[in-house]
Formats: structure tokens, sequence, C-alpha cells
């Protein structure tokens, strides 16, 4: 049982340190807007920075993905759980999947977060008339690329299996 205690509690400072990094992503770009970005017009003021969905990557457990909204723009962003210095990838486009896709992203580097990959999605974002059909485009992308999880169904019972003509070899094989 000491397995099954050190996952329960290893969840909840997981999401701990993604809330964490998320938070520092969102942090920065706000600071963006507001200290490089005001007075240029292609901000819709309709709309605020913020992210979507991020959850940590099937391929790479310590690389959070998601979606983040900014007034200017809409973009996958792959983020590691802990600043990294560019190593020379900022502006080098590197393919990843996400989800069940796989796209070019493209990689950035500020101190504030360090180093993170981005994959625009939407730019200007003249046309979304509110923060809220922003937000429901980026959850309806992740919708899109992500995939379901696997329905898995119930057995059936012995006997009731061996009416149907499902034998015990074919019970959990879907069939």
């Amino acid at each position: 049982m000491q397995g099954d205690h050190t996952s329960r509690t290893a969840q909840p400072v997981l999401r701990c340190v993604l809330d964490e990094r998320v938070q520092q992503l969102v942090d920065f770009y706000r600071q963006v807007q507001t200290e490089r970005m005001q007075g240029i017009p292609i901000l819709n003021p309709a709309l605020s920075v913020e992210a979507v969905g991020f959850q940590f990557a099937g391929d790479d457990p310590a690389t959070a993905e998601g979606v983040l909204i900014t007034p200017w723009f809409m973009s996958l962003v792959r983020l590691p759980e802990r600043p990294e210095a560019h190593g020379g990838r900022v502006g080098r486009s590197t393919v990843h999947a996400f989800g069940n896709e796989r796209f070019d992203f493209i990689g950035a580097h500020d101190p504030a977060i360090g180093f993170h990959q981005t994959c625009a999605l939407f730019s200007p974002m003249g046309d979304f008339r509110s923060q809220a059909l922003a937000r429901e485009t980026a959850a309806e992308v992740l919708a899109l690329l992500r995939p379901a999880p696997a329905e898995v169904a119930p057995p059936l019972p012995p006997r009731r299996a061996f009416l149907l003509g499902r034998g015990a070899r074919t019970q959990g094989a879907g069939a």
C-alpha cells in the first residue's frame, strides 16, 4: 500500500507545480501587454491574458501543454515544468505531438519564465468579440486535439458471456 499512498500524494504536488508554472506564464504575458504592447493597434481590448487547459504532456511529462490567449494572439504552448535556459533554441522550429496531431513549435525565451515553445492558432485576435468566445475556442481546439479517455466496457458476468457466445478469451477484447 506504500506505492498507493505515494501516487495519491504526488498528484496534488504535480498539480501545484503545474499551476505555479502556468501562473508565471500568464503573469509574464500580462507584463508584456502592459509594458511592451500598449498603443499597438493589433491589441483586442475585449480580451485579456488567460491560460486554458494546461496539463502535462503525454510525450514529455516534464512539459505542460495548453492554450495561451492574449489580446494579440492565441497559441498552443509547451512549457517546461521548471525554467530552462534557451540553449540556442530561440526561433528554432521543432515538431512535437500535441494530442493526436503534430505541429511545428517555435522556441522562445525570457528570463522571467525561461524557454518555452509556441504554435500560433490565431493572430491577430480582432475577430474575437469576447473573452468567453476566445476561451470557448481554446477549449474546443484542445478537445479536438487531445484523445478522449478510453472507455472500458464492464466485463460481462460469466454466465451472460457464455450465453452470448463470448467465452473468457474474448470477454476483455471488446467483442
